[in-house]
Parts: structure tokens; C-alpha cells; sequence
């Protein structure tokens, strides 16, 4: 174990080739396809929480469950979930082309908006279900020979009962508030509204490679939280006027006013691809 609770060469019969990237509260690796899961593959991905404990994990099995049953092509797919002296883990299929976050090779404007639409579309068969991602960013949005498939949801709020993950950091850390709907933050419950503004947040920043809310990034955590809930965004104008209206709608202040569903945002999205030529 590590001191954050992670295990850094294995856990379960799942052996870590590589480590593919971490955040705040997990760490995902390339790990060897284990005989009993059945698979072609040699390789698959495992994300092993840093938060440790029994307390939510049937929540986080009956979550895990619910999304790989979508079986949407729009979403990765997942096969395993399990616990391991107290670590809650769990596999999916290795992307190697990466995320939007980090690609594996570069991508035009085109192959962003594609990506973008076809995680909306992951993220439309989510809420059909009864799900919310609370994780939707750059991330999260894998690259695979279709375009992109969207990460599974976030599930650290079910095994940390009393906390909200809300993107606090420094420095550009702080940025990562954007992601969170003020909504959100100010006690509403996640859902379409959320994820539909994530997805906002995330074209923008892949289209322009900033944020709207450029006074975070040089924020303390506290200071970025009030001027985050006291400030509107503001899209860059390196931005089409299609790509603008498509922004401006899904991060309404009025969750009432964005698009109504996450399919509906893709709809807007795809028509922006369409008409692309870069």
C-alpha cells in the first residue's frame, strides 16, 4: 500500500503493467487481463479508490451494475468490481488512443466535436436510466476507433457519506470548479441539468484550451469557491458563433434554460460536425 491507500503493483489478481493516471481520490493502471474474467484482451483498465472502507461499496456494485448493464456503445465498457483488503476497485476496457484530456495522437476540431457528441450521447443513456455521471471533463471522455466512449460515473460520494468532491485546488487546480455545476455546490442534487453543464464546460475548454472563468486559476481554494459562485461565464471568443450558442446554452445559469436533455446537446453538437471541415 501506499500512504494514500493505493495499491501501487497490484490488487486482486489484477497485475499493473503501467500506471495510466490519477486524480485526487484514485489512480488507474494497465493491469493484465485475469483468466476468469473470459476476455480476448491481454490488457484492461483498473481504477483502485484512494478511499478505503466497506461503508457504500454495495452502493457503488448496484451503480457499477446498473451502468455496465446500458451496454451503449457510447459508454466503456465494464467488467469487474471488487474489493480487496479494504480497496475498492474496479476494470474496464483499455483505451490506448487515451482521453480528450490526453490523446494519444492529435485531434482536429472535427474529432473534438466528435467526441464531445458522442460522450452527450453516453451521457443521454446514463440519465434514461436514472444515472448522473458527476464526473463528465476531459478525463473521462475516452478515444476509441468509434470516436470516444464516456468513462464510467463517478461513485467516491458513495464511500464517503457527508462529502462532496467539488473540484477545490490551487492554482489550476482551482479550475476544475468549472465542471461543477454552482448548482450543485449550492445543495441541488446532480442529474441532467449537471451533467448537460459539464459537458458545456468540457467543449469549450477542448475547443478554445481554456476556461471561462479565468480569475480560478490564480484563486486560493476558498477565494476561487465565492468568486466561482458570484461570477458568470465567460466563453472565449476563439469560439464559431454555432460553437458559441451550443457553449452559452448548456452553461445557463437557469438550469431550466439549457438543453433539456443530454441527447438534445448532442444534437447540437453533431450539427456543428457536420458543418466542420477542420
Amino acid at each position: 500500500m501506499s500512504g494514500t491507500g493505493i495499491v501501487v503493483d497490484r490488487v486482486a489478481d489484477y497485475v499493473f503493467l503501467r500506471e495510466l493516471g490519477r486524480g485526487e481520490h484514485s489512480r488507474v493502471y494497465v493491469a493484465r487481463t485475469p483468466p476468469r474474467l473470459g476476455l480476448v484482451t491481454d490488457t484492461v483498465a483498473v481504477k483502485v479508490l484512494a478511499l478505503t472502507g466497506t461503508d457504500g461499496f454495495d452502493a457503488v456494485v448496484d451503480e457499477l451494475s446498473l451502468f455496465a448493464a446500458l451496454g451503449a456503445p457510447q459508454l466503456v465498457p465494464m467488467y469487474d468490481v471488487g474489493m480487496d483488503a479494504g480497496v475498492v476497485f474496479y476494470a474496464m476496457r483499455h483505451e490506448p488512443l487515451g482521453s480528450l484530456a490526453a490523446p494519444a495522437r492529435d485531434l482536429t476540431r472535427r474529432g473534438h466535436l466528435q467526441a464531445v457528441a458522442r460522450a452527450a450521447r453516453g451521457a443521454h443513456e446514463m440519465h434514461e436510466a436514472g444515472l448522473a455521471h458527476r464526473g463528465i471533463g476531459p478525463p473521462n471522455i475516452l478515444l476509441d476507433k468509434a470516436g470516444a466512449v464516456l468513462a464510467e460515473p463517478a461513485v467516491g460520494h458513495l464511500l464517503s457519506h457527508g462529502h462532496t468532491f467539488s473540484g477545490l485546488g490551487t492554482g489550476a487546480r482551482a479550475g476544475r470548479l468549472e465542471f461543477v455545476d454552482p448548482d450543485l455546490m449550492r445543495g441541488r442534487p446532480a442529474g441532467r441539468a449537471s451533467d448537460i453543464w459539464a459537458l458545456g464546460v468540457t467543449l469549450h475548454l477542448v475547443l478554445t484550451g481554456h476556461g471561462m472563468f479565468p480569475a480560478l486559476v490564480s484563486a486560493d481554494p476558498f477565494t476561487a469557491v465565492r468568486i466561482y459562485l458570484r461570477s458568470r461565464p465567460e466563453p472565449g471568443e476563439d469560439l464559431t458563433d454555432g460553437e458559441r450558442a451550443v457553449v452559452v446554452t448548456a452553461v445557463h445559469p437557469d438550469p431550466a434554460r439549457r438543453y433539456r436533455t443530454a441527447g438534445d446537446f448532442a444534437d447540437a453538437v453533431e450539427e456543428m460536425v457536420q458543418r466542420s471541415r477542420g
